[in-house]
């Protein structure tokens, strides 16, 4: 393809991608306004206490509860640093069975007993160590502080290779992609994790001779201000909060910065909910919202957050107690952030009495913090918790059941023929090329090709999903009408920086206002079928399909819900959604996922619900793009096989 034609091409995939946005961020910003009269009219504190109760049970019930589990924590001390006004004590400890957390515990020398601080980290790869000036602070003006690695960060990488001292999966973020996405299918939030890891960590916490139980703070930035939001709303001991370059408002995020799995609940929006629910659920508890001028979550946010906070607190008549601190610099705790966060500790957990002055601190490499002999802790790695957990919860769905929710999550049209704008017309030598746009909702549009053959009358018909102009060539000149189809959503490439996730961000987006990419996108293909059914040229008995890699899901659920797909062809597509969850790695599993969907259902029920209609599935593979051997029902290419022998099953 020449350069100017691949930039056209693509420009438009962009532009269709950003109308897909900008229709979900309706919704969204309805939702949110219907929340926003809702919370309006609460005067009382009976009232409020009445939300914070049900926003309590939304919020338990969308991450999937928090875990059924009361062990022992086992914690133990592997090592100990002394500085002259404070000790750093190197912890491991246990979350749920064999999932080990590690973490400093920063303290002061002086023997007594203190004020606590529950320190979440953010989206740091070194996890830990980059927390030192703070943790150190709080100590030497009289705080215990445990400061502990994410899952996926510091000593807690998953799906970690020796031989690399990494993981295979990248970068922290790619890692919590990549178990939101598995925690997502499995009908659970990746958000539950997190969170259980900071009650653990705070378990700890209050367990220590040496804290005051009933004098708890929690604080953390970015990831850790998410984490230290969470924790604060849900866990009752935690009595002051202030969580850095994190509270805002979806009413901006929605199209802006969306944060990561745990970042971003299945139906959060659709429930009624916004992120200041959080801190309504804190109050009438002190809380500092914390915020920078640069930051990339917006300042308009974080304001908008204030006002509402604000006006909340004052039913409880205790505006005092929520507060807007605004540093200097972009994304991060600055000093002047830091020390409004001391003096807010002291002012709520020492009675006001210390000094919020930011002192030097003497910085340790980050080996020097490892709570673990090599920098990994062994035990169970997160996919292998989460996989548990879905087979505990497995249930049993009827084929009816199954595609109800399809429908709910993605309604198909009707079969009404979709308008149609032919945006560019081309003639050729053995078939014209029609360059096209149609609605496949009500004001969204979608792109498309059809490949015309020269020859009169009505023809069969194939829609090819994402196909390639060689490919739809090929399948003209077999003397077939056919459609290539874009369905909504992100082109390929766009968020190459999480290269495993896939089109992480706009399936994020979907869940959030209770809708579903993947089962839109086969909405979209229906929609395409109605767009062939209703043309002249077309032998409406006589329409097949055909998809590669992961875009083969969507056909399956498509074919599933509308008869007139007489047969598929999938290629290389993944055999099951359920084999996802067993590995800690997988490619564009986001572009899958239906949330809840693999508690009941696989792919193989997709297959049956077809009824007698061929399936023709060719080199089926698993999540990392690998052909799985030995699936029933399934073709193999023979070394270096072309598509020959799968068209022609197809088109016969």
């Amino acid at each position: 393809m020449k350069p100017l034609a691949l930039i056209v091409l693509l420009a438009a995939s962009l532009g269709a991608a950003d109308s897909f946005l900008d229709w979900m961020d309706r919704t969204a910003q309805q939702q949110l306004a219907r929340r926003e009269a809702e919370v309006a009219r609460i005067r009382t504190p009976a009232e409020a206490a009445a939300r914070q109760a049900a926003v309590r049970a939304r919020i338990l019930e969308l991450i999937g509860g928090l875990p059924d589990y009361s062990g022992p924590l086992n914690a133990r001390v592997t090592g100990r640093i002394e500085r002259p006004r404070y000790s750093i004590e190197k912890v491991i400890f246990e979350s749920l069975p064999k999932l080990f957390v590690t973490a400093n515990v920063y303290r002061p020398r002086e023997a007594g007993r203190y004020p606590g601080v529950l320190l979440p980290l953010g989206h740091w790869n070194e996890g830990k160590p980059a927390v030192q000036q703070i943790a150190a602070n709080l100590a030497m003006k009289g705080f215990v502080v445990v400061a502990y690695d994410p899952l996926g960060q510091g000593e807690r990488q998953q799906a970690y290779d020796r031989r690399m001292r990494g993981s295979l999966a990248g970068g922290s973020v790619n890692q919590h992609l990549l178990s939101g996405a598995a925690s997502a299918l499995a009908g659970e939030s990746f958000a539950r994790y997190r969170i259980w890891d900071a009650k653990r960590a705070l378990d700890y916490l209050v367990s220590r001779p040496d804290v005051e139980a009933d004098k708890i703070g929690c604080t953390g930035c970015s990831g850790g201000g998410t984490v230290t939001t969470c924790i604060s709303a849900l866990d009752p001991r935690i009595k002051v909060a202030a969580p850095a370059c994190y509270s805002n408002t979806w009413q901006l995020l929605f199209s802006g910065p969306t944060g990561d799995s745990e970042q971003s609940l299945p139906g959060f929006l659709a429930a009624g909910l916004d992120m200041t629910d959080y801190v309504e659920l804190f109050a009438p508890k002190p809380y500092l919202i914390v915020s920078t001028v640069e930051d990339f979550f917006p300042l308009e946010g974080a304001r908008r957050v204030f006002e509402e906070a604000r006006r909340w607190y004052g039913v409880f008549d205790a505006t005092d107690r929520v507060q807007w601190a605004v540093g200097p610099g972009k994304h991060g705790t600055p000093r002047e952030v830091r020390e409004r966060i001391y003096e807010w500790m002291i002012r709520w957990l020492k009675d006001g009495r210390g000094d919020a002055v930011d002192e030097p601190v003497e910085m340790l490499p980050n080996h020097e913090l490892f709570a673990t002999a090599g920098g990994q802790v062994d035990g169970r790695e997160i996919h292998e918790v989460i996989y548990d957990g879905f087979r505990a919860r497995q249930l049993s769905g009827t084929a009816e059941q199954m595609l109800a929710r399809l429908r709910e999550l993605a309604p198909v049209s009707g079969q009404r023929p979709p308008a149609v704008r032919v945006v560019s017309d081309t003639p050729g030598p053995d078939f014209r090329t029609q360059q096209i746009a149609f609605e496949t909702e009500p004001g969204l549009e979608i792109q498309g090709t059809l490949t015309l053959p020269g020859v009169g009358g009505r023809k069969p018909a194939v829609l090819l999903v994402n196909g390639s102009a060689a490919q739809a060539g090929q399948f003209a000149k077999a003397g077939q009408v056919v459609m290539s189809l874009t369905p909504r959503g992100s082109p390929p490439g766009v968020h190459a920086g999480y290269a495993m996730a896939g089109d992480w961000i706009t399936n994020t987006r979907a869940w959030l206002i209770g809708r579903n990419l993947a089962a839109m996108r086969a909405a979209d293909i229906v929609r395409g079928v109605d767009l062939l059914a209703a043309r002249s040229d077309v032998n409406a008995a006589w329409i097949t399909a055909a998809a590669r890699d992961v875009a083969g899901v969507w056909l399956l659920a498509a074919a599933a819900l509308d008869p007139r797909i007489s047969r598929i062809w999938l290629d290389r597509t993944p055999y099951s959604l359920r084999a996802a969850i067993r590995e800690p790695l997988h490619h564009n599993l986001h572009d899958a996922v239906i949330p809840g969907f693999a508690q009941r259902w696989d792919l193989e029920d997709l297959r049956k619900a077809l009824g007698t209609r061929p399936v023709i599935w060719s080199d089926p593979s698993d999540w990392m793009g690998a052909v799985a051997p030995g699936i029933d029902g399934c073709l193999y290419r023979t070394f270096e096989e072309p598509d020959d022998r799968f068209i022609e099953r197809l088109i016969r």
